[in-house]
């Protein structure tokens, strides 16, 4: 009786997988375990998709994948965020300072070479402008091109002369005097102003600008702000000015110590930036 059970049951299977192609079987099959073998990682790169509020794309989350020990290449990474429907979200009126040549203009010492073998070799710096709920607020960080870290910033609700100076003093406490780096920026009537350049001198720092009208000078602080609205600006809504300056103190400190970047080997900029200097 048991043998005739299995053998009606193996027959019944054989008849079934005959009514469909051979291929198309072992396709659906293979998929089938495919859909089990990735049911783990899918949720963890939901998780991590989610931690980070869809601002990692396929490459960063293949890399805190590896930081969290899993073993996997970012193509299917990529072709599992496509099937679970996981899209990073990253798409600026700007800024503009210039008002002419009211000050000392400086030489471009950058000339958009932006390659830097140690830290505090080359700053640049910039400021951006929010614009929300018929009010103003603006940005002026420095950013360090070893390892993109913001070095310090400043947060105000009009692009004063002080703005950029308490800008400079947050950013000396953390250097010596005449480390002869290079601090490049546009041509804003802030950089050209004889305080600014003074304290640069006073510090023994090199003051860079950029040629006039040349953005491509100070691509990656552009980069940055193109980066930080994307991220920032244009992922959420806000319910007040406030809240927007608050998220955004936040997101400057989430940028250098929690926001890994694929061209550091999946370390933040804080962590890159700690390890050149342990190690010199």
């Amino acid at each position: 009786m048991i043998w005739e059970l299995r053998h009606e049951f193996k027959v019944s299977l054989l008849i079934d997988v005959a009514e469909i192609p051979r291929s198309t079987y072992y396709y659906y099959e293979k998929h089938r375990m495919d859909e089990d073998k990735y049911k783990e990682i899918k949720e963890e790169i939901a998780n991590i998709f989610a931690e980070n509020k869809g601002r990692y794309g396929y490459r960063r989350i293949t890399d805190e994948l590896h930081n969290r020990k899993y073993v996997i290449n970012h193509k299917t990474v990529q072709r599992l965020m496509n099937e679970i429907g996981l899209v990073c979200k990253v798409r600026m009126k700007k800024y503009r300072s210039y008002k002419g040549e009211i000050g000392k203009i400086a030489p471009d010492l950058l000339e958009r070479d932006f390659s830097t073998t140690h830290p505090d070799q080359k700053w640049v710096t910039d400021v951006t402008e929010f614009s929300l709920f018929g009010q103003k607020l603006y940005l002026s960080p420095i950013l360090d091109l070893y390892s993109g870290d913001i070095v310090s910033y400043t947060i105000c609700d009009r692009p004063a002369l002080s703005m950029v100076t308490d800008m400079l003093k947050l950013a000396f406490e953390k250097i010596s005097d005449d480390t002869n780096l290079i601090l490049h920026s546009d041509q804003g009537w802030q950089y050209q102003h004889k305080h600014y350049q003074r304290m640069l001198k006073d510090k023994g720092i090199q003051q860079s600008m950029s040629r006039k009208g040349n953005c491509l000078d100070n691509a990656v602080m552009e980069n940055f702000f193109g980066l930080l609205k994307s991220e920032l600006l244009y992922l959420q809504d806000f319910d007040s000015l406030a809240q927007f300056r608050t998220e955004l103190e936040d997101y400057l400190d989430y940028y250098n110590n929690r926001r890994i970047k694929h061209i550091l080997n999946g370390l933040t900029p804080a962590q890159h930036r700690s390890q050149a200097i342990f190690v010199a």
